[in-house]
């Protein structure tokens, strides 16, 4: 990362539409930005969706991606997910094991809090839940096991207390009240 970027985490509510997501993803790769997360999710609302957006940028980038984004007609409401949120990765990864070492890959998935979901003589499908430090932390014991194949959600994240997004008086954007 270079000096003056930082991790950002962007918080979007959509109209559930077709093409909505080909077209929040083509605007940010069109500006340059590369985004290292991206998770698509339904609401508590129906026809709305949840996008979670974690990329790395300075302060002209974060300006810049949330004037970008609102333009988009089917955005309703953005926010900049602070570091006191709580944030979550999910992991299934799958590691080869044998007789021999599945007891040292049990007691790794422990100490995590882990859960093995798939248990077969020559393999183990692990899922574990955390922020991306732990996600991190946990590949990189399991490689001397033989990653066989793994993926990842991306980030999700939701701040804490009673507030919430769809609530907010958006700074950004908030056509809600304007579509009714």
């Amino acid at each position: 990362m270079n000096s003056g970027e930082k991790e950002m985490i962007i918080a979007i509510r959509v109209q559930n539409q077709f093409g909505v997501l080909s077209r929040v993803a083509g605007m940010v790769s069109r500006r340059g930005f590369n985004i290292d997360t991206l998770t698509v999710s339904a609401t508590e609302s129906a026809g709305i969706s949840r996008m979670t957006l974690s990329l790395k940028g300075d302060e002209y980038t974060r300006k810049q991606l949330i004037k970008q984004l609102t333009k988009l007609h089917e955005v309703l409401e953005i926010t900049e997910i602070d570091n006191t949120a709580v944030t979550r990765d999910l992991l299934l990864i799958k590691i080869r094991t044998t007789s021999e070492n599945r007891q040292d890959a049990m007691d790794a998935v422990n100490v995590f809090r882990g859960s093995v979901v798939d248990f077969a003589r020559d393999s183990l499908i692990i899922q574990l839940a955390g922020d991306e430090s732990k996600i991190n932390a946990f590949i990189e014991l399991l490689k001397p096991f033989g990653i066989l194949e793994m993926c990842r959600t991306g980030l999700i994240s939701l701040e804490r207390g009673a507030e919430c997004l769809k609530d907010k008086n958006m700074n950004y954007i908030n056509r809600m009240d304007q579509k009714g």
